[in-house]
C-alpha cells in the first residue's frame, strides 16, 4: 500500500467514524422512546452489535429486555425472531428441520429444509435455561460459526447475526444452568436493575395511555457489517493489548500471575475468547464515545459485563459468598497499567 492510499483509507475510516458516533446517537434516542432509563444496558447492547457477538440479558421479569430486543431490531431495520424456550423445546424448532413435500414437477416426494426461528438477523432466545442442555446447544454453532448443521448438511446464516438470551435470576424452579461453553459464547451479561422512582413513572405513564411511540429505521444491515469492520480496523496500543492479557492471566487460578483473589475463590478463570472480547468491546466504545482508538479506560469499562459470567467461583466462595464483581473489583486494582 502506498503512502497516499494508507492515508486516503485513514481518511475514510475517520468519516465513517464520524457517521458512525453520527447514527448511534440517533440509534440511542429513538431507542429513548420507548426505553425509559437503562441508559448503560442500551450502550452495551449496542456495543454488542458493533462488535458482532451476543449477549445474556439478566433481569427479573417486567424490566423490559424483550422490548428492547424488539426495539432494536426496529430501528436496525433488521429480521427479528424469538423463541420461547421450555422445558419441552426441540433442537430442531430452533434450527429447523427436513420435512418430506411431494415434487409438484416429478410427482415424487423429497425431502425439503424448513429454516427454523434461527435463520434471522437478531434472535430473542427468551428464558434460555428453561430448556435443557441438549436444546439450549443447539445455538452454539449459531452462535460462533454463523452457520447450522442439520442432519449432516450446513447451512449458513445471513448477516449479520446476533443472538440475545433472556434469563430471570431469581426464579430458578425447573432451569438448567448454562453449560460454561455457552456462557463462554456470549460476549457480555448484562444486568438490569429496577429504574428509579421518576423513571418508573415515567414508563407507567408513557405505558397505560392509547398512543404508542412510532420508531424510524435509522441503520440498515449493510451499513452496521460496515461499522463492524471498522470496529476491527481501530487501533489498540501495545501497552493496552497487554494488559488485556495480563487481566486474563491474572484471573486464572493455575497461573503463576494469578491474583491471590483467583486463587482463592476460583474454580476456573477466564478464556482467551474472554481477551478477544475486552479488546473488541472495547474498540466498540471507544468509537461509541467518539474516540479515535482504544485506551485503558475503554477496557476497565467492558471488563465487569465480559468477565463476570466466564469465572467459576469455588464451593468456598459460594459459601462465603463471595461474588464475581469482588473478584473482578481486584483484579481492576491489582493488574498494573501503563498509565
Amino acid at each position: 500500500m502506498t503512502e497516499q492510499s494508507s492515508t486516503a483509507t485513514i481518511d475514510n475510516d475517520g468519516q465513517l467514524a464520524d457517521q458512525l458516533y453520527t447514527d448511534f446517537n440517533s440509534v440511542r434516542a429513538e431507542i429513548g422512546k420507548r426505553i425509559v432509563g437503562q441508559d448503560e444496558v442500551v450502550e452495551l447492547v449496542m456495543l454488542t452489535l458493533l462488535a458482532g457477538g451476543n449477549s445474556l440479558l439478566v433481569g427479573v421479569p417486567g424490566l423490559a429486555k424483550t422490548l428492547l430486543v424488539q426495539t432494536i431490531s426496529e430501528v436496525l431495520d433488521l429480521n427479528f425472531s424469538r423463541i420461547q424456550f421450555t422445558p419441552d423445546l426441540m433442537p430442531s424448532d430452533i434450527t429447523g428441520t427436513d420435512l418430506v413435500q411431494e415434487n409438484p414437477e416429478s410427482g415424487g416426494r423429497e425431502l425439503v429444509f424448513k429454516p427454523g426461528p434461527v435463520f434471522t438477523n437478531i434472535l430473542l432466545a427468551d428464558e434460555i435455561n428453561r430448556t435443557p442442555p441438549k436444546t439450549q446447544s443447539a445455538l452454539l454453532e449459531a452462535m460462533q460459526e454463523r452457520k447450522v448443521t442439520v442432519l449432516g448438511r450446513t447451512y449458513p446464516l445471513d448477516a449479520p447475526f446476533f443472538v440475545f438470551a433472556t434469563q430471570n435470576p431469581i426464579e430458578l424452579e425447573g432451569t438448567y444452568p448454562l453449560p460454561e461453553a455457552q456462557l463462554d459464547r456470549f460476549m457480555f451479561e448484562i444486568d438490569l436493575k429496577y429504574p428509579n422512582a421518576e423513571q418508573e413513572l415515567q414508563v407507567v405513564t408513557n405505558t397505560t395511555g392509547a398512543s404508542v411511540a412510532e420508531l424510524k429505521p435509522v441503520i440498515a444491515a449493510q451499513k452496521l457489517l460496515d461499522y463492524q469492520a471498522l470496529v476491527r480496523r481501530v487501533p489498540i496500543a501495545a501497552a493496552v493489548a497487554g494488559y488485556v492479557v495480563s487481566l486474563v492471566r491474572a484471573s486464572r487460578p493455575d497461573q503463576p500471575d494469578a491474583i491471590e483473589a483467583a486463587k482463592k475463590w476460583l474454580t476456573y478463570g477466564a478464556s482467551v475468547r474472554a481477551a478477544q472480547n475486552l479488546v473488541l468491546g472495547a474498540k466498540a466504545s471507544a468509537l461509541l464515545n467518539g474516540h479515535a482508538h482504544v485506551g485503558f479506560s475503554d477496557i476497565r469499562k467492558v471488563s465487569r459485563p465480559v468477565l463476570k459470567h466466564r469465572l467459576l467461583r469455588n464451593f468456598h466462595a459460594e459459601a462465603e459468598q463471595v461474588t464475581t464483581e469482588a473478584i473482578i473489583d481486584e483484579l481492576m486494582q491489582q493488574v498494573p497499567t501503563a498509565e
